[in-house]
């Protein structure tokens, strides 16, 4: 590989010198709940965890999201080598909670090593990984340069760059072609990203947007069926991922549609059940609430469990887009279900599933709450265009699962034999 660029040396000096500060940080972020504090360890490169003898393939993504994306890649990955070596790396706490109900037992699952070297070379002398597929934009100087001198071959998956990001990789161009010239190839989200990343270096691939592919989230068969008797012939709105600033106004835009209407609330961070229990006067599932037939307002602040609460809507309404700095969330998982979806105008990060779902015919995009309010009855009180957009939300998350063909014939010159 070429030298590091003035810049990317800098970063590399900053984070060296860095480094006797990353146990205090980490042991801060620890005692705020944002790092676990029994595998913290795991953050600094250490594991304990033995490498398993063979040839292993690590995938990361940094949050929710970007892991859950994982999974249909994952199960392609197993489908390839059924005896393969997969490890999968993380940043968040709230992902690795995901990850250990929904990764198969045999699957590695470690937290990502902060990006200093010491860290990063522990963290690639342990596990001495053959092939990386990093999700959306996980671009780690120290991570990724190291990785490469090893003879790590890397692939940016599901590609997906923002136009801060590249305005800000823009100003420095050498450093970035160096970096994004350590993945072999990139599978870009979607065309905005494939410009984006190719004026930065990128070796451009097919489009992959894993966020569109997946499974049926999994279920308790025993709870839904226990929930359904509850709710019975009431129409339920799931309101999936809200966040701060919208979940009052999505609570008083549903009552208008239909006050008879149950509204299960399912905040993006769990962590916020308790509060907004309280601001909203609701019953929450973590405290061992269950839900009632008189409830009109349900918080279902639990990990784990959105495929139940999805499984008993009659319309999903996707959080983070009724306010801004969010950019929304992504509705395939409703898709995969059959349930009509409604977002706001805020979804920018979800604008290639919206713009096929919307398209297809099988969601709706308003422009604000009052927006909200007419979508949800229009949907409610007509079961039969209910029943059209959810047919057309299976059809079109069927037809998704064509493009992860096309870049595994991309990907496979990289993964081991």
């Amino acid at each position: 590989m070429s030298r590091p660029t003035l810049p990317l040396a800098a970063y590399g000096a900053a984070t060296w010198l860095a480094q006797p500060l990353t146990a205090p940080i980490l042991k801060s972020r620890a005692r705020a709940g944002r790092e676990d504090t029994a595998r913290l360890g795991e953050r600094q490169g250490h594991s304990g965890v033995p490498r398993p003898e063979g040839p292993l393939v690590w995938l990361h993504g940094v949050s929710v999201g970007e892991t859950q994306s994982l999974l249909p890649l994952i199960d392609a990955l197993r489908r390839r080598d059924p005896r393969a070596n997969l490890l999968v790396t993380s940043g968040t706490v709230t992902s690795a909670a995901l990850l250990a109900q929904r990764l198969p037992p045999d699957v590695i699952h470690q937290f990502a090593p902060v990006d200093t070297p010491r860290a990063v070379g522990r963290f690639l002398d342990h596990w001495r990984p053959d092939a990386g597929l990093f999700v959306e934009s996980e671009v780690w100087p120290n991570l990724l340069l190291a990785a490469r001198a090893r003879g790590v071959r890397l692939a940016l998956v599901s590609a997906r760059i923002t136009e801060g990001s590249a305005r800000g990789w823009g100003r420095v161009p050498k450093s970035a072609r160096t970096l994004f010239g350590t993945f072999e190839t990139a599978l870009p989200q979607d065309r905005v990203s494939e410009t984006r990343l190719r004026t930065l270096g990128a070796a451009i691939g097919p489009r992959l947007n894993l966020k569109l592919l997946g499974e049926p989230l999994p279920v308790d068969e025993a709870v839904l069926s226990r929930l359904q008797s509850v709710v019975a012939a009431r129409r339920v709105v799931t309101a999936v991922s809200t966040h701060p600033g919208e979940d009052a106004g999505v609570a008083t835009a549903v009552r208008g549609a239909d006050p008879e209407a149950l509204l299960i609330l399912v905040p993006r961070h769990p962590e916020r059940g308790t509060a907004l229990a309280t601001e909203l006067n609701a019953p929450r599932r973590a405290a061992g609430q269950e839900l009632a037939p008189d409830h009109t307002l349900y918080v279902a602040d639990t990990l784990g469990e959105l495929g139940l609460f999805l499984r008993l809507a009659d319309v999903a309404v996707m959080g983070g887009s009724f306010v801004t700095g969010v950019g929304g969330h992504n509705p395939m998982e409703a898709a995969r279900l059959g349930v009509p979806t409604v977002t706001g105008r805020h979804a920018f990060n979800a604008a290639e599933a919206f713009e096929g779902l919307i398209g297809a015919g099988a969601a709706l995009q308003v422009a604000d709450l009052a927006g909200l309010e007419a979508a949800v009855g229009a949907i409610l009180t007509d079961p039969d265009k209910a029943w059209r957009m959810g047919r057309a939300a299976l059809t079109f998350a069927a037809a998704q699962a064509r493009t992860l063909d096309d870049a595994m014939g991309r990907l496979e010159a990289l993964l081991p034999r």
